[in-house]
């Protein structure tokens, strides 16, 4: 675990080592998924049947081995325990109203001159939904992705994930009924992407992928961007605590901690400007680990990843987190107001002691698929534009065409480009 001090000599080269630490795939993986991504590309379903029995150990045989059916992910959903299934949708119902808010308004209106401008938004056809197997099954994220699609208009919804062994978290399934998910197919990793992308016998490309995936997953979205859209390429998971000497050190260890035990690459930082604090929460951090299930993961984060920045006042902290721009931004002080005023570059922020991140992990309503890496200085959570486009749109009369198509001539012209002006000026007789 790092500690700094904003008042030592080193501290601003020790800061700027910190911010500069990328913790992502490397050169190799971009090799590796070159190469799952042109098999699947030239052998379609047999390079998944190959794949998918040599990572996940499953074997695509008959349709049960490929898709999941409606009727079993019904089943799932029916199946969960009374309190569970309540939890389950809350959430979905706070997501849901969260996201119709989001939904962007069509224009249509003439101007001055004469000229009906306007624009539409539309949904895409498709969305390819990735969903981690494994460690990371979570049927929060098969929300957080499939409901903001639903609410723009998708529709066709498809989710992939890996089912190592043949088997899957009926969460999952509970979760993907709930969110009214079209397609359900039992592949996962970097060739799972490739089909959503380029489409292969059974399955029918999509338009836009999103979710969460490893480095490959990850590396296979970020070279496939404009073959399809994707939401963003994610890293590992980041939390940035600013938090005073009044907290709890046990409530703001338990915060650090609720982001290391996703990865081992994951980062969790804590500004204070009460060095006593900081010690305590130090401390504190090995007592919750001692507890923690997920304690190796955690640890390890924690171990490699984890830092301690002392200020001398928490009017720094703004500077520090925008030169971050972490995912997450815990604001863990009486009156979070200024700071976050201050604070331009987050994927998320999280006011006040009483608003712990794992609240919008599940059941707040934002979005928790956000940007890592800094990509928060300029980029969004995922939201139901990711879903959509907007086409503009022009009409002119005859008259909106004298007023301004002269000027448009004289352009077209500057630019070397008769066939532009040539189309304008047949229409007006010059």
């Amino acid at each position: 675990m790092l500690r700094l001090k904003s008042s030592d000599k080193g501290f601003e080269q020790a800061f700027r080592r910190l911010v500069a630490d990328r913790r992502e795939s490397d050169e190799n993986v971009a090799r590796d998924v070159q190469v799952i991504l042109s098999d699947v590309r030239n052998r379609g379903d047999a390079a998944l049947v190959d794949m998918t029995a040599k990572f996940d150990g499953h074997a695509l045989t008959t349709e049960d081995d490929w898709r999941i059916t409606p009727e079993a992910c019904r089943e799932a959903f029916d199946a969960l325990k009374p309190d569970l299934r309540a939890a389950l949708e809350l959430a979905a119902a706070r997501i849901r109203a969260y996201h119709q808010a989001q939904l962007p308004m069509d224009r249509d209106a003439v101007d001055e001159t004469g000229v009906r401008l306007g624009a539409r938004w539309l949904a895409v056809d498709a969305a390819g939904l990735y969903v981690p197997g494994g460690r990371a099954a979570y049927p929060s994220s098969l929300l957080m992705n499939a409901i903001p699609a639903k609410v723009a208009g998708v529709e066709r919804l498809v989710v992939v994930t890996p089912t190592p062994k043949g088997q899957i978290n009926p969460l999952v399934l509970a979760a993907a009924h709930l969110a009214g998910v079209d397609e359900l197919w039992r592949i996962g990793g970097a060739q799972a992407v490739a089909a959503l992308a380029y489409g292969t016998e059974r399955i029918k490309p999509v338009d836009v992928i999103t979710g969460p995936g490893n480095a490959w997953v990850a590396e296979a979205k970020r070279q496939l961007y404009g073959v399809v859209g994707i939401d963003m390429v994610a890293g590992p998971s980041e939390i940035l605590v600013i938090a005073d000497g009044q907290n709890d050190p046990e409530w703001t260890a338990a915060d650090l901690l609720s982001q290391a035990e996703h990865d081992p690459s994951a980062q969790s930082i804590l500004i204070t400007d009460d060095p006593l604090f900081a010690d305590t929460v130090a401390d504190r951090i090995g007592v919750e680990l001692a507890m923690l299930p997920t304690a190796r993961v955690a640890a390890d984060s924690w171990n490699t990843h984890g830092t301690i920045i002392e200020v001398t006042s928490l009017d720094e902290a703004p500077a520090l987190a925008n030169a971050l721009a972490a995912e997450h931004v815990q604001l863990a002080v009486a009156d979070p107001q200024p700071l976050m005023d201050a604070i331009r570059h987050a994927g998320s922020v999280f006011l006040g002691r009483m608003t712990p991140e794992a609240i919008g992990d599940y059941v707040a309503g934002p979005n928790h698929v956000l940007p890592t890496g800094r990509r928060a200085r300029f980029s969004s959570g995922l939201s139901v534009l990711d879903f959509m486009k907007r086409t503009s749109f022009i009409q002119l009369d005859e008259a909106a065409l004298r007023a301004l198509g002269p000027a448009a001539i004289e352009l077209a012209e500057a630019e070397g480009l008769p066939a532009h002006a040539r189309s304008i000026e047949v229409r007006l007789g010059i």
